[in-house]
């Protein structure tokens, strides 16, 4: 649930700042390197553990302090060359330095000891759950710029600690077929006669083929539509048109869907769905398993999208209600469950923040709760899952803060902490998913595989 390429604040250097000769003991979360002096912690992006390094402050605080790379001194044999040529410029990947096993060690590592230090409980170390380190990415927003001098359409990402965008004519993280469409779709746009008034354009990879979102700024004339149902052909790319932030036309192409469980789900290219397709499938599959789904059981899907989780649990329990806080995302549940022939899967609009004694799927019960909730975690339902006393819990997390901080409500009531895995969602960059299952009292734990 993580946002791509998000413009930062740019971070200056001070005037006279000092340059200290470090050595990097270990990377941070979101892969920087993270060398000690003085006591202080000082976190240097772009330098690997066991690297010496000339390094400038840039910032200075009580407890830390962050630096800038100026020389690099020695080199770590878990140093790559990245694939990028906009690496270390485009802000979207930060760790495309360091080979698959540091990524992933540092990150699993950092997961167990975040919920080590607010929960008291140390989790054993799994397997990552991991696929393709690049052309994963089935989902990508760019943004579009006219710069009236150079009379030309810039279309890009936004550079690292400022809104600038950097011209991308490769992505290695895009899946190939996305990728492909860069150079072609830039030329394409640059022709329009809206060129100067785009806003961006998002590319989204359906099981059925690329899906282009095109954000204008004035309306389209006839002869913009044709270029674009052109460019749709040539491509074999399903094109929408967003006027605004609310509206979506369909131009010309196939409803986008993907699968999962053998389970077809039909969405809308602004519809929130899992990023990476291969470790999605893995994840889907882990729930259910550590879930042990009996025919019988009632099942509790929140924050269920349009039924990622929702409809395969349907196909092994007697009933699941699926609870989400985005009215077009439980309308397209409903649909899909109902191509699936999937009778016992039931969907509710509601908001999981506020008191949900008073809504109406909060009074029955339920066998298993699954949940999948935003960076914010699920503050306001966990007391609510207590409550339930479901056999067990599996939370997706998208941030290790929220679910140590929420997991202590679980460790409380007397479940354990029973498995705990990271998922390498968005290799190469510093977000840290990860899925955890909570046993009630004396019920069976999952045998690891």
């Amino acid at each position: 649930m993580a946002q791509f390429y998000s413009p930062k604040r740019r971070v200056t250097t001070r005037q006279n700042s000092p340059v200290l000769t470090l050595t990097v003991d270990n990377l941070d979360p979101f892969g920087q390197g993270v060398a000690h002096h003085n006591g202080k912690a000082i976190f240097v992006p772009g330098v690997l553990p066991g690297e010496q390094a000339e390094v400038q402050l840039t910032e200075e605080k009580n407890k830390f302090a962050k630096g800038r790379l100026k020389r690099l001194l020695s080199r770590s044999p878990q140093r790559v060359e990245p694939r990028c040529p906009h690496f270390g410029v485009c802000g979207g990947c930060q760790q495309q330095h360091a080979d698959e096993s540091l990524q992933q060690q540092s990150k699993a590592a950092a997961l167990v000891r975040m919920i080590a230090r607010e929960t008291g409980v140390t989790p054993q170390q799994e397997p990552v759950i991991a696929g393709p380190q690049y052309g994963y990415r089935r989902r990508a927003r760019l943004g579009l710029l006219w710069q009236p001098k150079q009379q030309r359409l810039v279309m890009g990402f936004r550079q690292a600690a400022s809104s600038d965008l950097v011209p991308v004519t490769r992505c290695p993280v895009l899946h190939p077929e996305l990728e492909q469409l860069l150079t072609p779709l830039r030329s394409c746009l640059s022709a329009l006669q809206v060129a100067r008034r785009l806003g961006h354009v998002e590319l989204v990879l359906a099981d059925n083929g690329p899906v282009l979102v095109l954000r204008h700024l004035d309306a389209l004339k006839e002869d913009d539509r044709q270029a674009l149902q052109a460019f749709a052909r040539t491509k074999n790319v399903t094109i929408y048109l967003a006027p605004d932030s609310d509206s979506l036309e369909k131009l010309c192409g196939e409803t986008p869907y993907y699968q999962v469980d053998g389970l077809r789900l039909d969405f809308s290219p602004r519809d929130f769905i899992q990023v990476n397709d291969h470790v999605n499938q893995q994840m889907v599959a882990q729930a259910l398993e550590w879930l042990s789904i009996q025919p019988n059981d009632r099942v509790l899907d929140l924050f269920c999208g349009m039924g990622n989780f929702t409809l395969p649990l349907a196909r092994r329990a007697a009933a699941v209600v699926g609870i989400e806080g985005v009215a077009t995302l439980v309308a397209n549940g409903q649909y899909n469950a109902h191509n699936n022939r999937l009778n016992n899967a039931s969907f509710f609009h509601e908001n999981l923040e506020e008191d949900v004694e008073q809504q109406p799927w909060a009074a029955q019960g339920f066998d298993k709760v699954m949940l999948d909730p935003a960076r914010a975690g699920a503050a306001g339902v966990m007391s609510h899952i207590v409550k339930l006393a479901p056999e067990r819990v599996v939370y997706v997390s998208c941030n290790p803060t929220t679910l140590a901080r929420d997991s202590k409500v679980l460790l409380s009531a007397g479940y354990r902490l029973a498995r705990v895995r990271m998922l390498d969602m968005f290799p190469h960059t510093g977000h840290l998913e990860s899925m955890a299952l909570f046993i009630n009292g004396s019920a069976p734990e999952v045998a690891a595989k």
